[in-house]
């Protein structure tokens, strides 16, 4: 087990944490710790560092209520980079989107295959940082009541289709009903990862019912 005393902070007595969600590994911010901060933060098992700007001490969550609960934090090899695997009780960043990199720089031709979370990632951009022509910046301009009403929309679609027994139909609609789902998540603060726990604790719930159904 690496020691504190082992770490390498820079010359101002600061070393950068970088903090990941522990259940998806997404990278939720970057941020700062002193000796003191990373003490508190192993003490507390919260995230705790150091404002550049305000030149003092910042536990995370505190005025929000958006706590890092903290599950691991390792170095690098060069002991100047901290990683810290949180569950986290909101976003991560100030602006309310579940991590603070939510910016497209630069994206490759040939990128990573499809995922949910790189999908709720870019609706979150285009909450965030308003695009011209972009129909998922205009839901969001509409606000709440708009998004409702395209989920009911969408929703009939998908009962239309699948009564028609129409599988290619009941598939594109589904597939517009689940991107009017995840503006809706991204409106209401939701995140896939609340999802997940959500039908991981009903899973449980069912073993325990199948079990004692069994003795």
């Amino acid at each position: 087990m690496i020691q504190i005393d082992e770490l390498k902070f820079s010359n101002d007595g600061l070393i950068p944490a970088i903090v990941t969600d522990y259940a998806t590994g997404k990278v939720l911010m970057l941020a700062y710790m002193n000796r003191e901060s990373l003490q508190i933060s192993m003490q507390k098992q919260l995230t705790c560092f150091w404002s550049r700007s305000r030149g003092e001490l910042w536990l995370k969550g505190e005025t929000s209520g958006n706590y890092q609960h903290i599950i691991s934090i390792a170095t690098d090899c060069d002991r100047d980079t901290l990683l810290v695997k949180v569950k986290a009780d909101g976003p991560a960043c100030h602006l309310g989107t579940e991590s603070c990199f939510a910016y497209p720089l630069y994206e490759a031709e040939e990128t990573e295959a499809f995922s949910f979370e790189a999908l709720m990632q870019l609706i979150e951009g285009r909450k965030t940082q308003k695009k011209e022509g972009s129909y998922t910046t205009y839901l969001f301009e509409k606000g709440l009541d708009k998004i409702l009403k395209k989920v009911g929309e969408e929703s009939t679609e998908v009962i239309i289709a699948a009564k028609a027994q129409d599988k290619k139909e009941t598939i594109y609609e589904i597939s517009d009903l689940a991107y009017h789902i995840m503006v809706l998540m991204i409106e209401s603060g939701i995140t896939i990862d609340d999802i997940k726990k959500e039908l991981a604790s009903r899973h449980v719930i069912d073993k325990k019912i199948k079990q004692e159904k069994m003795t």
